[in-house]
């Protein structure tokens, strides 16, 4: 299995004459799957809270969506389920699946009790998807309807930190309305993962599914991305680099040497990952010039190989005396899925602050932002959350979950 990487500018010409220019670089990144390739081997974790408010229809719609998730493991995966409350413990130990009904009878013992500890379940998850994380792809739900209260939430973001080093996913489900959104938030943008929202008990087995589906399309594992600058090109210096597909959230950079170092996680051979760089270019003479060239380290558990490196990619301009525009529509929508996210998040910071009327027209901005890329969805719910702090009224959980969802990712039914 390969890398595929496709480099574009929203606009490709740049004036020649300009002292600066601007430019957002879209770079889509995926694995390319080969007529040869075997599937790769899948190590799950389920992490699964079962505190006292988990208890009846909860509970019981998240065994089933468990039992689906299990009946839909090939031969060969690697499965573990830990329960967590005030404390954790694992119900089912890493293993191959070989007995998949003893496993369901297992996570049917499971009983609504007690508190929620989310970092301790957090913990034990991790240490039980490690042990089977050689040549897997090796990620881990993690699923809870409440606050943290017996528990540390930095300690919780600290831990996603370390799944990420040992080449783990951590994806999150807040299930119901008053689980903490900063924190589960948190925990799956720094466990390269994503976030789902189960609005509806009966939610849950599709959700499972959904998130089921992109891990099995995964290719390629421990993806970093390298960005070469050439002379004359440099990143913007703040939030200079952004992931807008599948989910949007800011990347951290790192420096190796000369270029940037860029963590991309598991590549998926159905959903490309594509990264928005924002830079700036000097002055440059007339004609074809180099700007960057890119370059994908990753691991191919299939083949039982790390620390591969693709082609290198190069990136292009026309510099132009007589400037004409060459516009990217499809770089264009990655900018304005962008702008949704950043507007959506300074209306939280706003709201956070108390200042209602800066929150509610900048999720207007937000709304407008979403009808222009074609997200009505999101343009509704951005609209409604605006329109009700415009009335003086409050926003719900759900609401302010919903607000903040569609911010990043496409709302599923």
């Amino acid at each position: 299995m390969k890398v595929g990487l496709q480099p574009a500018l929203n606009d490709a010409n740049i004036d020649a004459t300009q002292t600066t220019s601007q430019r957002q670089l879209s770079i889509s990144i995926s694995a390319l799957a080969e007529p040869v390739d075997q599937p790769v081997p899948l190590n799950l974790c389920l992490i699964l809270d079962h505190s006292g408010s988990m208890g009846g229809k909860p509970l019981e719609t998240v065994k089933l969506a468990a039992h689906r998730l299990i009946e839909r493991l090939s031969p060969g995966a690697r499965l573990c389920v830990v329960a967590f409350n005030h404390k954790a413990k694992v119900i089912v130990p890493n293993q191959v699946i070989d007995d998949p009904e003893q496993m369901k009878r297992q996570i049917d013992r499971l009983k609504a009790e007690g508190g929620t500890a989310l970092d301790e379940g957090l913990k034990l998850g991790i240490d039980e998807l490690a042990k089977g994380k050689k040549d897997s792809v090796s990620q881990a739900f993690l699923l809870t309807d409440g606050e943290n209260e017996h528990g540390d939430n930095n300690r919780c973001l600290k831990l996603a930190e370390l799944a990420t080093e040992y080449n783990l996913t951590i994806n999150c489900l807040g299930f119901g309305e008053h689980w903490n959104q900063d924190v589960l938030e948190k925990i799956a943008d720094l466990g390269g993962g994503t976030l789902a929202y189960i609005e509806y008990p009966e939610q849950a087995v599709d959700a499972f599914s959904q998130l089921f589906n992109r891990i099995s399309a995964v290719g390629l594992t421990n993806a970093y991305l390298l960005l070469s600058l050439m002379p004359k090109v440099r990143l913007a210096e703040l939030k200079p680099i952004a992931q807008v597909m599948p989910d949007t959230i800011e990347l951290p950079v790192q420096k190796e040497g000369e270029r940037f170092v860029v963590r991309l996680g598991d590549l998926m051979k159905d959903v490309p990952r594509v990264i928005l760089a924002n830079i700036y270019l000097s002055q440059m003479s007339p004609g074809k010039q180099t700007l960057a060239q890119l370059q994908v380290r990753y691991d191919d558990p299939v083949a039982s190989k790390q620390g591969l490196l693709s082609e290198i990619f190069p990136v292009e301009a026309n510099f132009l005396s007589n400037y004409y525009p060459a516009p990217n529509p499809e770089v264009q929508q990655h900018v304005l899925a962008l702008a949704k996210y950043r507007q959506t998040q300074l209306a939280e910071a706003k709201l956070q602050s108390g200042d209602r009327l800066g929150a509610a027209t900048m999720l207007q901005v937000a709304a407008k932002t979403a009808l222009q890329m074609g997200d009505k969805g999101a343009a509704t719910v951005l609209q409604t959350s605006a329109t009700r702090l415009q009335a003086g009224e409050e926003l719900s959980q759900a609401e302010r979950k919903k607000t903040r969802i569609v911010s990043k990712t496409i709302l599923q039914p």
